[in-house]
């Protein structure tokens, strides 16, 4: 191609991101972008993550309505997608938002609130429709949901519910038969361990429920305590499937520059420690095998370092520390030696070391790089 042929058709595209082309040029771009996105996302790095959001953000602005489904439904599948333009296509009319909402897992469980409070039942009904739908955005649900979303997150056999969800659902069906028919239906929550801890009235709805005590082993439910169902999990322990997602979804998050400490502390607060895992590893700019090893091994020493180098305060490193996917969890004698050994480093001792071990692992990674290479010539 010259350099005439080069030059125009760059003056090409520069009219289509300034919207001086007609819709079928703009549209075309689009698509492209995104199926060559699709094509490529497994090995682009940062950098080109953040150009290709840039541009289909741009564009989604200016395309039609049939283009910007086409590639809501190519992002969908995405383990790793720009996330800014994600959570625009997912804010977007419900016919470019359903293949997103019902099955991207790039949007957080803070996207997808936002967007229960934010929009209709359309957008509700899709969220309700995830293979999981974790208790957070359940709760959601209920709270702004009418009858059709909710009863579509009670029918999913795949939501979680704690008590207070639990509690608003019987209040709920106690106006609504399609509800509590099919609450009706949710055999492995623990009834007898709810029944304590609602109001009287709730308590007559329970009753017209039916016979659910049956469902329940009353020597299982008196161990359970407050757990109100029995497909509660120990989140304790490192899961390589939580770990991905919640790794694809803080990317997501830091390509909208909204990775910060605001976002650990609410990522402590409801008690997310992949995803505080996984945070940690953006900021601190570490691969991600590196953290997880740390995880695996118990080393409390170098998280330690490492949080202190990115100047946590010592009440959110506390409030993390805890709650990370550590192999076991960490005793309370464990915590408070943390702490006290987070307290008695400064940030700049822990700095020098930080860059100090970073410099000989990247030292220690060209080396070998360097023996590979003569190796194989």
């Amino acid at each position: 191609m010259s350099e005439l042929d080069q030059g125009q058709r760059a003056f090409s595209s520069f009219r289509v991101l300034n919207g001086e082309e007609n819709h079928s040029e703009r549209d075309q771009l689009f698509r492209n972008m995104a199926q060559l996105f699709s094509f490529v996302s497994a090995q682009c790095d940062d950098e080109q993550v953040a150009q290709y959001d840039e541009v289909l953000c741009q564009l989604a602005e200016l395309v039609e309505v049939e283009a910007r489904v086409h590639v809501a439904k190519l992002l969908a599948p995405l383990e790793r997608a720009p996330g800014t333009v994600v959570v625009k296509l997912a804010n977007d009319v419900i016919e470019v938002a359903r293949p997103l909402l019902e099955f991207s897992n790039v949007l957080s469980d803070d996207d997808l609130i936002d967007i229960i409070s934010t929009h209709g039942e359309a957008h509700r009904m899709a969220i309700a429709s995830r293979v999981n739908v974790p208790e957070r955005v359940g709760e959601a649900i209920v709270e702004h949901g009418g009858t059709s979303s909710v009863v579509r997150l009670v029918r999913n056999p795949t939501a979680e519910f704690d008590a207070e969800t639990l509690r608003r659902l019987v209040a709920r069906a106690r106006v609504d038969a399609e509800i509590a028919h099919d609450l009706r239906a949710r055999t492995e929550i623990d009834w007898s361990s709810l029944r304590g801890q609602i109001d009287e009235a709730a308590g007559k709805v329970l009753e017209a429920l039916g016979d659910v005590d049956s469902h329940v082993d009353p020597i299982a439910a008196g161990k359970i305590n407050a757990v109100v169902y029995n497909r509660m999990r120990n989140r304790a322990g490192f899961s390589a499937t939580e770990w991905k997602l919640a790794y694809n979804q803080v990317k997501a998050l830091s390509d909208r520059r909204q990775l910060d400490d605001r976002a650990l502390a609410r990522f402590a607060r409801f008690g997310y420690g992949h995803h505080a895992a996984a945070a940690l590893t953006v900021m601190l700019r570490v691969e991600p095998e590196v953290f997880v090893k740390w995880l695996a091994g118990q080393d409390y020493v170098a998280i330690t370092v490492a949080l202190r180098a990115a100047g946590l305060t010592p009440e959110l490193f506390e409030s993390i520390v805890g709650m990370l996917p550590w192999r076991d969890l960490p005793t309370e004698m464990d915590k408070r030696n943390v702490l006290a050994r987070f307290e008695a480093i400064s940030r700049d001792e822990a700095s020098g070391i930080f860059e100090l071990w970073r410099a000989h692992s990247f030292r220690k990674r060209g080396a070998e790089d360097r023996a590979a290479t003569a190796a194989a010539l």
